[in-house]
């Protein structure tokens, strides 16, 4: 199976990666053919136009900052649209809206293709070993057939249902490791105004119930000082964002939601909308006047488990 990888960024590179890895035939394209560059070394391809692509490739993945992106990748001149029929599946990796998310899919569908929305979670650490999760929204025949391709990407592999669902929940998840991040940000401030060790904080946390990913990845960075987890204050404005349409699009009324968007608007105006999210914490920082980092933490996160075949997990009944 031929695949086209479009959007080279801080996750999709990684992505990317896994499946030359994997050894598939790999066509990639990115706004900044710089960026294309260790890929076509490795032997991969370049991409002249996401149309070409679609008719040259099986399996078209797209991985987008935005909406907006994904939206002019497929709809724009020369986009995907031009390329994608019959028997190609159109995979769409980002975190993005599931409204505009079927309204694509409704396109590539009416041109006789299939589509998955299929965004991952985990972290780039866990993208670069092919041990991220990965969410697929779609037909379960598209699953079946995606599946090789999908366990190739990531790890854990859950069909969440129909077209758009693998993006509501993904959507749902960045929510909460949103909340986790700055409630953490508060925790950590606390007991180092208290006078306690952060880095016995740190265990403390990690070996009881106010334990998390978030805990175990983002707040090894912020103890360091380099924040770095590849991403940035306006992907979580966006992403929570989301998350607040969905609850209002359903009538369902969130307190802690409202108060997580003015927090990043905030942070966004301090420091910048390309600001590391972890950063968030420079809030408190510059409130209480006190250092948040401690020794012994790692600048970025590495995947420490063995990559492994990827696997469907299955929903319990």
């Amino acid at each position: 199976m031929k695949i086209g990888f479009i959007g080279l960024g801080n996750v999709g590179a990684k992505l990317a990666g896994s499946l030359l890895r994997g050894g598939h035939d790999l066509t990639v394209r990115d706004l900044d053919r710089d960026a294309a560059a260790p890929f076509l070394d490795r032997g991969a391809r370049w991409g002249e136009s996401p149309a070409e692509m679609a008719r040259d490739c099986d399996y078209l993945i797209t991985c987008l900052p935005s909406p907006a992106a994904c939206a002019a990748v497929m709809e724009g001149p020369e986009g995907l649209l031009g390329g994608l029929g019959p028997g190609k599946i159109w995979a769409e990796m980002s975190t993005t809206d599931a409204g505009e998310l079927r309204r694509l899919a409704g396109l590539a569908l009416a041109a006789g293709a299939e589509a998955i929305d299929c965004p991952v979670s985990g972290g780039c650490h866990r993208a670069a070993t092919g041990n991220i999760a990965i969410f697929a929204g779609c037909e379960r025949a598209t699953f079946e057939r995606a599946l090789p391709i999908l366990s190739t990407l990531g790890r854990r592999v859950l069909h969440t249902g129909p077209l758009g669902s693998a993006s509501v929940l993904k959507v749902m998840t960045n929510y909460l490791a949103t909340a986790n991040l700055v409630t953490l940000a508060e925790a950590l401030t606390v007991m180092q105004a208290q006078g306690l060790d952060l880095g016995t904080t740190y265990e403390a946390i990690r070996i009881s119930s106010g334990n998390s990913f978030v805990h175990e990845t983002e707040s090894q960075v912020i103890l360091n000082g380099s924040r770095d987890i590849s991403f940035t204050m306006d992907l979580v404005a966006k992403d929570i964002g989301l998350f607040q349409r969905l609850a209002e699009d359903t009538g369902v009324p969130l307190e802690v939601s409202p108060l997580l968007t003015e927090i990043f608007a905030d942070g966004i105006e301090r420091f910048g909308p390309r600001e590391l999210s972890p950063n968030i914490i420079k809030r408190l920082e510059e409130a209480t006047g006190l250092d948040i980092r401690a020794p012994g933490f790692p600048a970025e996160m590495v995947d420490d488990e063995p990559e492994e075949p990827g696997y469907e997990v299955v929903v319990r009944r």
